[in-house]
């Protein structure tokens, strides 16, 4: 299959819970992210196209707020790797400068960085 993203995927080392605002409830915890999109992990499924409002839990200090809102609809819904989870994709709803500058905050924060020099860790210097 054809890949569509328009941004590349960043991994993030965090998983900030993410709530649909309008019930409180955790969807899942935030996977990857960047100023189009995100993707959680869920125990459930949600239906493509579905449109939500998302609350993402920003746990540090360092983001000066506890959270961030985005309008999001639902791009795709998958298993995973384990098939008890769901991988779920948003693509966001007008996304404005102060957002991008907190995603970008965020992503420079947690991102996952697999291509840093040393990564991964050899064995024998965990001994």
């Amino acid at each position: 299959m054809q890949e569509r993203r328009k941004l590349p995927r960043v991994y993030l080392a965090m998983y900030s819970r993410v709530f649909d605002r309008g019930t409180g409830r955790v969807l899942g915890y935030l996977a990857d992210l960047n100023h189009i999109g995100a993707m959680i992990i869920s125990d459930d499924s949600l239906p493509e196209g579905q449109h939500l409002h998302l609350r993402l839990d920003l746990p540090d200090p360092i983001f000066n707020q506890a959270h961030v809102d985005f309008e999001a609809r639902v791009a795709w819904c998958k298993p995973d790797l384990d098939p008890s989870f769901q991988n779920i994709g948003f693509e966001f709803f007008d996304v404005t400068k102060e957002h991008k500058k907190l995603i970008d905050q965020i992503v420079e924060t947690y991102e996952f960085k697999r291509n840093q020099p040393g990564y991964p860790t050899p064995p024998s210097v965990l001994k």
